[in-house]
């Protein structure tokens, strides 16, 4: 009641307000303005003023004009109009325990309909907006009408839509176990890593129909990397990581999830590693030179990556073509990432390599290794020259006469072959990559058989 009576003294305030402005002030200074204009006709003027019946007819007119006014404002509030109200939410009172309720629109558009004065303190009024109340269905299949809870009863109303056709299932629930996944992890430093992702629990519980909980196939913490205040080494927290349900095809189940957010604490590190770096020379080198120096602004390079990738990763190769070399060259070369390395203090490297005379040595007595050998196979050459072989070295003296045999490895590659007699090529390599290896052997035989 004191919101209608509130209502009705704010219209009654802009009314007064109007005929002042509108009326009132305006003749008032035409007055003024007919005063200040004929100086000599002031003093008739201003006795005509003072007369009684000036007085008395003045006062009718403006009477009058206030009627008029007055009337013309009832006769607009008096008129049918329409007021449209959209997207108005719709609230349903129910145990949301217990029950879930399919098919009742979120939202729905209203048309108030009444004369102008109505819809105005209607407009001011609370409204208890579009409540409906399902506490007394059961579980099934219902059609229920959507109304209105307006205050003024002289006001008619539409809804749109009306009514719903809703679908009341029984609530389950049940425990599952969730994943975290890192959204965004290409923003994080390259030179940093998630070493570790830590959780209170890895366990929620997922609340809804029992159709809706059996398509569920997996519930995921969604951490986003962009979220970090600051990427820093250390253990960093992110609260209010929601949890997110999806069925097979990736896509989200509507269910209700207890906890729907959770704290996640990333653990953010920085491995590292100092790794050298091997110049490996590709190619044949012109007829009477070899290598006599390879020299590079850099020897060793500083990596960033998988701990667990860092462990194995003894050198970065850097290939370098000297097909047909003549002459000294220099050689600018941009370095590739081994795998699981994210980040390197270097990118590129000046590579100088010179030449000198090419001479021949052979080195005898070289075995030959066995590699990847299945498990509970034995293999053996089939004679001595497929056991030991002689390596010629190709390069300048002062080099391949610091080579011994202790610097050359020979092996073949047993990669998938099982029992039987098999024919493979005979790879070898040796420590300085300035020198040509040659196995002056390069197939030989071998019986795999099993233990």
């Amino acid at each position: 009641m004191g919101k209608i009576l509130k209502a009705m003294n704010d219209l009654l305030k802009k009314t007064l307000v109007f005929i002042d402005k509108k009326v009132i002030v305006p003749i008032t200074q035409l007055i003024i303005f007919a005063t200040s204009k004929y100086d000599k006709s002031g003093k008739q003027l201003e006795n005509w003023l003072s007369k009684a019946n000036t007085i008395l007819y003045v006062s009718l007119a403006l009477s009058i004009i206030t009627f008029v006014v007055i009337d013309q404002r009832l006769l607009m509030f008096s008129e049918n109009s329409a007021e449209f109200l959209k997207s108005q939410p719709v609230t349903a009172v129910y145990n949301q325990e217990a029950y879930v309720v399919e098919g009742l629109p979120s939202t729905v558009d209203i048309t108030l309909i009444g004369n102008k004065a109505d819809l105005y303190f209607a407009k001011q009024s609370p409204s208890q907006g579009v409540t409906i109340d399902l506490s007394t269905l059961k579980p099934g299949k219902h059609k229920v009408n959507i109304t209105y809870n307006q205050a003024l009863p002289s006001i008619n109303y539409i809804v749109n839509p009306s009514f719903a056709n809703i679908v009341i299932y029984q609530k389950v629930s049940t425990p599952k176990i969730f994943s975290v996944d890192l959204l965004n992890a290409d923003v994080l430093d390259e030179k940093l890593i998630i070493k570790n992702i830590d959780v209170d629990s890895d366990t929620v519980v997922v609340k809804g129909a029992n159709y809706q909980i059996s398509e569920v196939a997996t519930v995921k913490a969604l951490v986003d990397i962009k979220n970090l205040v600051k990427q820093e080494i250390g253990v960093n927290t992110l609260k209010d990581v929601p949890l997110k349900a999806y069925n097979q095809k990736g896509e989200v189940v509507d269910v209700e999830l207890v906890p729907s957010k959770i704290d996640v604490n990333l653990e953010i590190a920085s491995p590292s590693k100092q790794i050298a770096i091997k110049i490996v020379p590709i190619g044949n080198i012109s007829f009477g030179k070899a290598i006599s120096a390879i020299e590079t602004n850099l020897t060793t390079i500083t990596v960033y990556g998988d701990e667990t990738a860092l462990v194995d990763l003894k050198a970065i190769e850097v290939p370098i073509d000297v097909e047909g070399l003549k002459d000294n060259r220099q050689y600018k070369v941009e370095l590739t990432k081994p795998v699981g390395v994210k980040s390197m203090d270097a990118n590129n490297i000046t590579v100088n390599i010179s030449l000198g005379e090419s001479a021949v040595r052979d080195i005898v007595g070289i075995t030959i290794d066995q590699r990847n050998l299945r498990s509970g196979y034995v293999a053996n050459g089939l004679s001595a020259e497929d056991v030991v072989i002689t390596v010629s070295l190709k390069g300048v003296d002062e080099v391949i006469n610091k080579i011994t045999a202790a610097d050359i490895t020979a092996y073949i590659d047993l990669t998938g072959l099982g029992a039987g007699t098999h024919q493979l090529e005979v790879q070898v390599e040796g420590i300085d990559s300035k020198v040509q290896y040659i196995p002056k052997t390069t197939k030989v035989n071998v019986i795999i058989s099993a233990q």
